[in-house]
């Protein structure tokens, strides 16, 4: 009975504690890590730049940014005063600095100072650089046996007694197996646990025989979300997604009011050619004008041809039988009363040739319109054709359109409201794609146009890409003020559950999304209204991109 009791005691002494602190078995709930994948740095920043370290291996990099903008500083000079002594950073292509790091060993904390100089600008920065020391220790457990704490501790520690205990339980095994003429079974157990703890304590001794090594050598910066909604992104990162920031500042601005718009001409720099008669249209020299082209004006665009029916022509060749008979019986007159220019009056003889030169004109006139001399069509002002309607031999009637004409850099907004906006001043326009454009008040409507009231502005900067009847938002201001921040419209984005936010750059690498309440502003900004304080540092480019970090 004794050689099977000691078989016992043997394993419980030798086979729990190894399954309790076997390397890979975790009985508890390690606390969360901020980032499993971030290599040790340095953080420091000032009103003018914002400096970040990265250490791999034994170089250093840095990055140097704008605080306010963060816009990569890639030209400056840059020295850091190291343990070793004043070190010159070198630039890289990318835009970095490097500097030489063999002075940074595990499980030290370095205090550095960084003088960056750029252009007139020089700045000096403080941090502190803690490289930590990979953690090689077994993972601990919940057992509360002494004897199993013991040894977990022992090998974890590697103490140097370990190897006597468990040759001594290998002895012991093989001793009692073979005084006590023990069973096969015993005997295999007790030297098993024993030949266990051996080999058990071999590795360990194994393990612990490397030096010390710094966490980070493998790690590798990836950007990623935390639990709180922050999101982590690593300088490098930033510079591959363009991200830069504004500082916000609360004040007072205008209220805005969104109201559909569409382009119309402006009606000084605008005209429609109309025909006068009914006729039949004809090309000048050259042809018809096209779409898009530039003319002047006094240009001839068309000919009309005047439709004239058989009953004007009739009556038309009737007052010309007349006309010439009334020129036959003046001229005859004349002959008579020349001949005795002394004897009859001389104003007998002026109003004959008065008459004669009256009835030959109207004769002329007749003549010319029997003839049916075309109409001209001209162009009213310089400008563009904006449409036409013209082909040869078309058949139009009196005021038809035949050609509009528009000058493309002078162009109007027509909005419609439904209260009257005397107080506006001033507006911008949004379009489809994005752009925004500066608009000058010009005036209100008093009749309605379906219940709504006309509003017209006029575009004060380049019109390119615009084109007539084109729909767009005019964001018109009124003579309401409101207090808030104002932030471009490409801050603002929407979160998975619908909630309107902004990214706020907390630290140099950490953005913290922002729940906020807006309003329409203009063309480019709105308006936050709650949920954000000033003097903050707000994401303008890139968000969309950090929001869809996971």
């Amino acid at each position: 009975m004794l050689h099977r009791f000691l078989a016992l005691l043997m394993v419980f002494w030798l086979a729990v504690p190894l399954a309790l602190a076997h390397e890979g078995h975790d009985h508890g709930a390690p606390p969360t890590p901020v980032s499993t994948t971030i290599a040790p740095r340095i953080d420091a920043s000032s009103d003018v730049f914002e400096l970040i370290g990265v250490l791999r291996g034994s170089k250093l990099t840095l990055f140097i940014d704008r605080f306010v903008t963060n816009e990569p500083v890639t030209e400056a000079e840059v020295e850091v005063e190291t343990p070793t002594g004043a070190l010159k950073a070198t630039r890289n292509p990318d835009g970095t600095f490097a500097l030489d790091a063999g002075w940074a060993r595990p499980g030290e904390t370095h205090d550095l100072i960084v003088t960056v100089t750029a252009g007139a600008e020089i700045d000096v920065l403080t941090g502190q650089l803690k490289v930590p020391v990979e953690d090689r220790t077994l993972p601990p457990t919940q057992s509360s046996w002494f004897f199993a704490r013991g040894l977990r501790e022992r090998v974890a520690a590697y103490d140097p007694t370990l190897p006597i205990v468990a040759l001594g339980g290998f002895l012991i095994g093989m001793i009692v197996a073979r005084r006590r003429k023990a069973s096969g079974a015993a005997g295999i157990v007790l030297l098993a646990g024993g030949l266990a703890m051996v080999l058990a304590v071999t590795a360990t001794a194994h393990a612990d025989s490397s030096p010390p090594k710094a966490a980070s050598q493998s790690s590798v910066d990836l950007a990623q979300r935390f639990p709180d909604g922050a999101v982590f992104v690593p300088k490098a990162t930033q510079r591959i997604l363009g991200v830069r920031t504004i500082m916000a500042k609360s004040d007072e601005h205008r209220r805005a009011v969104a109201l559909p718009g569409r382009v119309i001409p402006d009606p000084y720099a605008s005209g429609a050619v109309q025909t006068s008669v009914t006729g039949r249209l004809s090309p000048p020299e050259g042809g018809f004008p096209r779409l898009g082209q530039r003319i002047k004006a006094g240009d001839v665009l068309a000919l009309v041809q005047p439709a004239i029916g058989s009953a004007d022509i009739t009556t038309q060749q009737q007052q010309a039988r007349e006309l010439e008979q009334q020129i036959t019986l003046v001229q005859r007159r004349l002959e008579r009363l020349r001949p005795i220019a002394n004897v009859v009056a001389r104003s007998q003889i002026e109003d004959a040739e008065l008459e004669l030169v009256g009835l030959t004109s109207r004769k002329a006139n007749l003549e010319r319109a029997q003839r049916r001399e075309p109409e001209l069509l001209t162009a009213p002002v310089d400008g563009v054709i904006a449409s036409a309607t013209a082909t040869p031999g078309q058949v139009v009637e009196v005021n038809a359109i035949i050609f509009q004409i528009i000058n493309p850099d002078r162009l109007w907004i027509e909005a419609l409201t439904f209260d009257a906006m005397a107080g506006a001043k001033t507006g911008t326009a949004r379009l489809n794609d994005g752009r925004s454009l500066k608009l000058d008040y010009q005036g209100t409507g008093f009749a309605d146009r379906n219940q709504a009231i006309p509003i017209h502005f006029a575009v004060n900067e380049s019109t390119r890409g615009l084109r007539m009847g084109q729909l767009l938002t005019v964001l018109a201001e009124t003579e309401e003020t409101r207090t808030g921040i104002a932030v471009p419209r490409t801050s603002v984005v929407r979160a998975g559950n619908g909630q309107t936010i902004i990214y706020e750059h907390a630290n140099a690498e950490r953005f913290v999304p922002r729940e906020v309440r807006v309003e329409p502003l203009d063309g480019e900004r709105v308006l936050v209204i709650s949920g954000l304080e000033a003097n903050k540092r707000i994401v303008t480019q890139g968000v969309e991109l950090l929001n869809q970090i996971r």
